[in-house]
């Protein structure tokens, strides 16, 4: 029987977590879980039914309307990976603006949010034959995952990523927002009290600054092998 094992990658934001999630889980015939992007449908929701703005968030009345969260991840087989849906809707195009990037980190910052998500994840992969990524699946999620990668790279190489990508979307916006929000999230995600960004005592740390996706896909793989075997 082939071995089944737990891929868990945690890292900043725009290290390219995603990228390399995707790309194992294609070649291992895994199921891939970007927990950032339920993350991102709750500060979606929240923004929808006017919970947050730019100095205000409604954190009980967002904690009382979790039941009526609904979340799931439907593949869809032109994109090649699963697509995020609230409440039956596909909201996968609205959660990747700046203005959702913008909030994330605040709602992640809600322990009652955390666990209700945290949850589901541990469901998720109860199978094993999983990778997934954001920033604390080393850590809380998977603590015994057989392969914990850590992703990181620095500020400016990340903001120009970002950058980048919302540019051939076509949204408007300059660099210095983005930096600006890379910076924020970063320090959100490494002070919060409820389960911060750190990297996991037994993960692997990759700072893919200068690497190309082909390098680091390798790298990794390399890594995955060695375990498979």
């Amino acid at each position: 029987m082939d071995k089944k094992i737990t891929i868990a990658i945690d890292g900043f934001s725009s290290t390219g977590k995603s990228t390399i999630a995707k790309q194992l889980a294609n070649a291992l015939g895994y199921v891939y879980v970007d927990t950032g992007a339920m993350y991102r449908a709750i500060a979606f929701y929240a923004m929808q039914n006017n919970l947050i703005s730019k100095d205000y968030i409604n954190k009980e009345k967002l904690i009382e309307s979790l039941p009526q969260i609904n979340l799931q991840f439907l593949f869809n087989p032109n994109l090649g990976f699963a697509e995020m849906y609230l409440n039956d809707t596909n909201i996968e195009k609205e959660i990747r603006t700046i203005e959702v990037s913008n909030f994330v980190s605040k709602i992640a910052e809600i322990s009652e949010v955390r666990s209700k998500l945290v949850e589901l994840q541990k469901q998720m992969g109860k199978n094993k034959a999983i990778v997934m990524d954001g920033r604390d699946i080393g850590t809380v999620v998977f603590p015994d995952a057989e392969l914990k990668i850590f992703m990181t790279a620095s500020s400016q190489t990340r903001a120009k990523r970002r950058f980048d990508e919302l540019q051939q979307k076509g949204d408007t916006v300059s660099f210095e927002e983005v930096l600006r929000n890379v910076e924020e999230r970063d320090y959100i995600d490494t002070h919060r009290s409820d389960s911060p960004l750190v990297k996991a005592e037994n993960a692997i740390e990759i700072d893919n600054s200068f690497l190309t996706r082909e390098q680091q896909y390798q790298k990794v793989m390399d890594l995955v092998n060695a375990i498979l075997k």
